[in-house]
């Protein structure tokens, strides 16, 4: 039997390989185009999947250390699910004006590796923990790591390409 982190693991290869030759496959020009509600162009939508893929690490460290109730830090993380991830989210895309379309593909690899790393190197225990994700998801972790890092990605791999 396959386990959640050997699936996880495979998966996020497999999902961060197939955006990547997605979208290096794509003329310069279709970047340029608006795709997305907010008025984002691929580029941009391609710097969010840049920016957000080094968080999903992030999710192994809550389920192994979740803030406690009422805590100071589950304050700041529960303000931020309420509102304050799509500010997050346009200043990371903002921060990323200037990057050219093969460095926010090097950004995503590099960022999709480190990913990769944190998922390998974790317990196998933390992908059944219950979790809530900045921008609201909960689940086990394996299943945010599921919705964020690989439903997310091939989301906006398949906005960028229309």
């Amino acid at each position: 039997m396959v386990s959640s982190k050997e699936r996880l693991l495979a998966d996020l290869e497999a999902n961060g390989a197939a955006a990547v030759a997605k979208l290096a496959a794509l003329a310069p020009e279709q970047f340029e185009r608006g795709r997305y509600e907010n008025g984002w162009n691929g580029r941009q939508i391609l710097a969010h999947m840049a920016s957000i893929e080094w968080t999903y690490a992030r999710l192994i460290e809550l389920a192994a250390a979740p803030p406690a109730e009422g805590s100071a830090e589950g304050a700041e993380r529960a303000a931020s699910a309420q509102g304050g991830i799509d500010g997050y989210n346009a200043r990371q895309v903002e921060k990323r004006a200037n990057a050219t379309v093969p460095e926010l593909l090097e950004e995503f690899q590099a960022n999709r590796r480190k990913t990769i790393g944190a998922v390998a190197a974790a317990d196998e225990a933390l992908f059944e923990v219950p979790i809530r994700s900045a921008g609201g998801r909960t689940g086990t972790l394996a299943k945010v790591f599921n919705e964020v890092a690989l439903d997310h990605v091939t989301g906006h791999s398949n906005d960028i390409a229309g």
